[in-house]
């Protein structure tokens, strides 16, 4: 009888450990509602009090499974057209909630927010996360196979209103259908979860998989949302004209700046949209960080326009570090801006297959011919979590073509061993390239693959993978920062929790991050980057450690240029260097980050010193300061380079915002300036005021350009 009840108690543990993330009712019910709801933080309406609410919060953070130490309630209504969210974040100590954040997207996570996961697809990969904090502030993401593709740069149409009070904060939020995808249905069921955090606590809530295996990101394992029948997308077209001005002052006389241009968007069908740009513009982005490369390999840039950040998941393919699909190449060449004519975009989903097809046309400008960009890529989602793809680009012009041909497959599963995480996978690809009038074949040794393991898990992490680049191979709608070599590539790291332990949230100790790369052509080892982390901890108030040691070789073939007049000759270098990087939690009214590195540099040694420091001195206004330098020891000579930005937001609430951002580095010599003003006038439409301003230091400061620009962008839905 007593060795009965150890294996009865022994299979509830087992499955409060296999199944312990899921809280009943796993399901919400939301109800139709036919009276107006006025969207003002304050849940008084009768459709409030008829709706059935969720409570069965339940911590992911900082104790597994341990009921949640504030209560939370959520509940849904709809009409026709719109679906409504009432949230209650009960808070025993409101005067200690945590809101220093109100600008448009802005960085959640820092405050007490509450985060929306909605799977409108039912597909257990792809959905759209809405999120809000006390303060009001809208932020959006589109995510894909369930957090590998994470485009914040997404933006939908839906508002929020908020209220405080000495009980908490609360919030109703608004989503149109037609900011949503989903399936021309009467009866809708879609995935959905939900996420609170309590930032003084370090509490993190989840209303479904709260394991610490998966986030709100795993739509896998939240709950249904039902009861959403005879809904309508509303309306088929959209425009979004845009007209902008303004003037250019250089040393020449000021010149005028006129554009008109614009998009229109078709709903093809419920979850698949046609794009049709024309005379693109994207005069309010933001600059570019410039960056001084110490290295012989290419520097990357974050895409920052908004037409290519729409939608981007439907367009990108890997073949290891390699993107097969780099958006800048479009528009930007050797820093300056490209015209773009206008284009057609196909993105969206059919059922099991996501489709992105693409087509832009750029102007000539001085060398550089008129040339048409086009892509297109198909995913078709197989299995449980699993898919597979093809891919094709190809850069067109009077003077040549090049074209990639690529396909992927990867494995996935959150069901090994249990309940852990599991994805496997590869890809290959083969380059074609025709320069016209030339007869010299570059269409040989033009293959790249890639096959890759990854275990991503709370307490132990591990990857595994292989690429090959082949010479020839040219991704020239891709970005990479080598050609021509294998690479071998494994990483372990545990992760361990110490109750005894109470400072740390958990140990961080990695024994092994191996990237080794051989010369393709010649198979002789070209660079190692081996890395080993002896100690690293989070702790429990969110402060971040690590002490790495590295070891790196590196054989440059020829010699090259690191700043002006100092050279790197060829040879065969090992570097031994140590690295600390430490972090206090950002939630704080003063926050940093700090990176410190020392150690042998090809010839010589290098230090490395990085600084960013962050205040917040309100919910409107935030300051940040980034400051790098480097100290480097060579026989040539000993030089010092500096790196210093600053930035300054102040929102005046979620829709109205300006920031000053201003950089200067003393390889440039340059100091750039960046002010905006964003305001959005109505959900869906921009208005941008833009100051951008180069000064000269190199010999006292002279103003070598100042550009003042007005954009507007109006939405209209037909």
């Amino acid at each position: 009888m007593v060795k009965q009840h150890k294996i009865l108690i022994l299979i509830l543990l087992l499955s409060n450990i296999l199944f312990g993330q899921y809280s009943e009712p796993d399901t919400l019910q939301a109800i139709l509602c036919n009276q107006p709801i006025n969207i003002d933080g304050v849940l008084n309406e009768s459709c409030w009090l008829k709706a059935p609410a969720i409570d069965n919060f339940t911590q992911r953070e900082q104790n597994e499974g341990a009921p949640a130490t504030e209560r939370t309630q959520i509940a849904v209504v709809y009409n026709t057209h719109e679906i409504y969210f009432g949230i209650w974040c009960f808070d025993s100590e409101p005067d200690k909630i945590s809101a220093q954040q109100m600008a448009h997207d802005f960085s959640w996570s820092s405050d007490d927010n509450i985060e929306l996961m909605i799977s409108t697809f039912n597909d257990n990969r792809n959905g759209y996360l809405f999120v809000t904090n006390p303060n009001g502030a809208l932020a959006d993401v589109w995510v894909g196979d369930e957090g590998k593709d994470f485009n914040k740069d997404w933006n939908g149409v839906w508002d929020v209103a908020v209220q405080r009070n000495d009980e908490g904060w609360f919030a109703e939020i608004v989503i149109p259908f037609s900011t949503l995808k989903f399936k021309k249905d009467s009866s809708q069921v879609w995935g959905i979860n939900f996420e609170r955090n309590i930032r003084r606590k370090k509490e993190q809530l989840l209303w479904q998989g709260w394991s610490r295996l998966y986030d709100v990101e795993k739509i896998s394992q939240g709950g249904k949302l039902s009861g959403l029948n005879n809904i309508k997308q509303g309306k088929k077209v959209e425009l979004l004209p845009y007209v902008l001005g303004g003037f250019e002052f250089s040393k020449d006389k000021p010149t005028t700046t006129s554009k008109i241009g614009g998009e229109i968007n078709f709903d093809i069908t419920p979850t698949l949209k046609l794009n049709f740009t024309i005379n693109t513009d994207f005069a309010q982005v933001e600059s570019d960080r410039q960056q001084i490369n110490l290295t012989r390999f290419s520097l990357y840039y974050p895409e920052k326009r908004q037409f290519f950040l729409e939608g981007k998941n439907y367009y990108d393919m890997n073949i290891g570090d390699i993107n097969l699909f780099y958006s800048r190449r479009i528009g930007i060449y050797q820093n300056n801006v490209v015209p773009i004519i206008g284009g057609v975009r196909l993105f969206g989903k059919l059922n099991k297959t996501n489709i992105g097809i693409m087509s832009i046309q750029t102007a000539a400008i001085d060398s550089i011919p008129t040339t048409n960009y086009s892509i297109i890529k198909v995913k078709q989602d197989i299995f449980k979590q699993s898919s597979i793809g093809v891919i094709l680009t190809q850069n067109y012009s009077d003077t040549h073509y090049k074209r990639v041909f690529g396909t992927d497959f990867t494995y996935s599963t959150s069901e090994v061993f249990g309940e852990k995480n599991l994805l496997v996978g590869g890809s290959i690809a083969i380059s074609e390239t025709k320069i016209f009038g030339e007869t010299d074949s570059l269409n040989s040794n033009n293959l790249a693959y890639n096959v890759f393991l990854s275990y991503p898990n709370d307490i132990v992490e591990y990857d595994l993978g292989f690429t090959t680049i082949e010479p020839n191979f040219n991704p020239e709608m891709g970005f990479t920062r080598r050609q021509n070599y294998q690479m071998l590539y494994t990483e372990l790291q545990f992760n361990p929790r110490v109750k005894k332990l109470p400072f740390f949230r958990n140990l961080i100790f990695k024994p092994i991050d191996l990237n080794y790369y051989i010369n393709e052509e010649t198979k002789e080892t070209e660079s190692i980057f081996y890395e080993w982390r002896p100690f690293g901890f989070v702790s429990r108030s969110g402060e971040f450690f690590e002490f790495n040691v590295q070891h790196i070789f590196d054989k440059p073939t020829e010699g090259f240029e690191l700043v002006d007049s100092v050279y790197i000759p060829a040879g065969r270098y090992w570097d031994n260097r140590l690295e600390i990087q430490f972090s206090t939690f950002r939630g704080r009214k003063i926050s940093g980050e700090v990176e410190v590195s020392a150690g042998e540099f090809y010839t010589g040694h290098r230090q490395e010193i990085e600084v960013n420091i962050y205040y917040n001195l309100n919910k409107h206004l935030n300051i940040g300061i980034d400051w790098q330098t480097n100290y480097l020891q060579l026989p040539q000579k000993s030089f010092t380079t500096n790196e210093l930005g600053g930035r300054i937001d102040y929102a005046f609430n979620p829709k109205l915002a300006t920031n000053i951002y201003a950089q200067w580095n003393n390889e440039d010599q340059n100091v750039l300036i960046n002010y905006r003003i964003n305001w959005i006038p109505k959900i869906g439409s921009y208005f941008y005021f833009v100051i951008n301003q180069e000064f000269d230091t190199s010999n006292g400061i002279k103003v070598k350009r100042t550009t003042i620009l007005g954009k507007l962008i109006w939405r209209f839905a037909l």
